[in-house]
């Protein structure tokens, strides 16, 4: 595949954790995918991906300093296919207990909540997925795939009919929603091996098909 028949993804750079395995992965299964902050990339881009990793606080801090707040909103009013991953998906959400009076984006209704007390915190290991509602995300994926889980905290949205998959630790907790245009992991499907790259792979398919939509 010619660089030109990829997608481009821009993987948003603010400054936190490490962003390029995210920009690893989606060129693995075929993306043109560029980690940036550059605002006319990120509107010329086929598709946005959010990841992130560490403190919710921080991480929204360092988008708005970037200057990406703006980017995000703008990728999903104008129905580009958007991935938020581990703490890319809690940032899409209201607020969170981590980081009090830190707003998040609020694309998602609702907010980010601790584990349970009687859970060691972070979970940080494999865990299975209850897929609960088919998604072109999950194509290719089986009943229950193990992906890689790192986080301390969940999502509790608002409405449930966005939670397409879960997983158990102590509970059962949000593991991946969908929203429109808007697909989000807590998980890290770019470190879940053959399924969490399939699941970057159907991502990138999505992305090819807007594109050719839009060209249309």
């Amino acid at each position: 595949m010619n660089a030109s028949d990829r997608p481009l993804i821009a993987v948003l750079d603010y400054g936190i954790g490490n962003l390029r395995s995210a920009q690893k992965g989606l060129q693995f299964v075929g993306a043109d995918a560029r980690l940036t902050s550059d605002l006319k990339l990120i509107s010329d881009a086929d598709a946005v991906v959010l990841p992130g990793v560490g403190n919710f606080g921080a991480c929204m801090t360092a988008l708005r300093e970037a200057g990406l707040e703006s980017a995000v909103h703008d990728a999903i009013a104008t129905t580009r296919p958007f991935l938020g991953i581990c703490v890319g998906m809690q940032m899409l959400f209201e607020s969170s207990e981590e980081s009090p009076g830190v707003s998040g984006l609020g694309v998602i209704t609702g907010e980010i909540r601790w584990l349970p007390a009687d859970v060691q915190k972070p979970q940080m290991q494999w865990n299975q997925l209850k897929i609960l509602k088919q998604d072109e995300m999950f194509v290719g994926i089986s009943d229950n795939p193990w992906m890689y889980f790192v986080h301390s905290l969940s999502a509790v949205p608002q409405l449930q009919s966005v939670v397409v998959a879960n997983c158990n630790y102590g509970t059962d907790l949000v593991a991946a929603i969908r929203s429109e245009n808007i697909f989000a992991t807590q998980f890290h499907p770019e470190k879940s091996a053959t399924e969490g790259l399939k699941i970057l792979e159907n991502f990138v398919a999505t992305c090819g098909s807007e594109r050719a939509s839009t060209k249309a």
